[in-house]
């Protein structure tokens, strides 16, 4: 535990640099995906929209071969030789706390239907809240997680 004459310190340091500055590791660039449904013409489109499906932070709707439509949170992935040997897990919105197995050669489309619950919610956006927090004279500041809907 720091000191209130420690953390002031520091926190006179930081607000003399800039968040980039502050910056250890290099981030990952965030491609918007919320709304989008990609090409899946090729084996590669299909397993490159499906590596970005897993990293979004929101719901998603898989339209099978046959026409069905499943949504829900993509939350793992089994790659394989072939999309016959690839499977993706969902937690699907239609039935709480089921799983379902697809294989990525049964997948016809995928969309970004979700709202992405996570954007906007960078190192820096959270930095400037406190900062704005901190200039307002509020003590003790925590950043709170927003509701989800």
């Amino acid at each position: 535990m720091s000191t209130e004459l420690q953390e002031a310190a520091k926190l006179e340091q930081l607000s003399h640099e800039s968040p980039d500055e502050i910056e250890v590791a290099a981030g990952r660039e965030r491609e918007q995906l919320e709304g989008r449904v990609p090409a899946l013409a090729t084996d590669a489109e299909v397993r490159e929209a499906l590596e970005k499906a897993f990293d979004y932070r929101g719901d998603i709707t898989i339209t099978r071969k046959d026409s069905t439509q499943i949504q829900g949170y993509l939350y793992d992935r089994r790659t394989g030789p072939t999309l016959a040997d690839s499977f993706v897990r969902i937690m699907p919105t239609s039935q709480p706390g089921g799983r379902i197995n697809i294989a990525y050669a049964d997948i016809a489309a995928i969309a970004f239907t979700g709202r992405d619950t996570a954007a906007g919610k960078t190192f820096e956006a959270w930095v400037k809240k406190y900062w704005e927090k901190k200039a307002a004279g509020e003590q003790n500041i925590q950043i709170e997680p927003e509701k989800l809907d």
